[in-house]
């Protein structure tokens, strides 16, 4: 692979870095403005649950210490690509200061760990319902 296409594979993984963060943030806000807005969509049980592993599995993370499998790949294009401290591409530079910042690792544990338990709590506030099927209207 080209340096060219290691950065553009790059930026992709980030990008879809940066979506995954946004599903778990944009989604928690989407919720609660649902809840008080009526959407019946924010209780589907499908888009709850995946909202609910996918800041369970960021939690996970921080706590087992184990670097994102999407941050992995990303470096590693980068470095393949020939990037070094100067070298960075559009998106990395904008998107990356959106999402990384120089805290502790404590700190990300205990964000995390808060961000997970709002999640579990909005589900009990705002439970998830299984859509049934509407009845036939009756014949009479």
């Amino acid at each position: 692979m080209s340096a060219r296409a290691c950065e553009l594979v790059a930026d992709a993984i980030l990008l879809a870095h940066f979506a995954y963060v946004a599903f778990v943030v944009v989604g928690f806000a989407i919720i609660w403005i649902g809840f008080a807005c009526r959407w019946e969509f924010v209780r589907n049980i499908a888009f709850r649950l995946l909202h609910l592993v996918a800041m369970g599995f960021v939690l996970a993370e921080a706590l087992f210490s184990v670097t994102c499998p999407l941050t992995v790949w990303e470096n590693a294009l980068r470095v393949r690509a020939g990037g070094g401290a100067y070298h960075e591409s559009f998106m990395q530079h904008w998107l990356g200061h959106l999402m990384f910042h120089e805290w502790s690792k404590t700190a990300f544990v205990v964000l995390y760990a808060a961000v997970f338990v709002l999640i579990v709590a909005t589900l009990i506030v705002v439970p998830p319902r299984r859509h049934s099927t509407p009845s036939p209207p009756s014949d009479k």
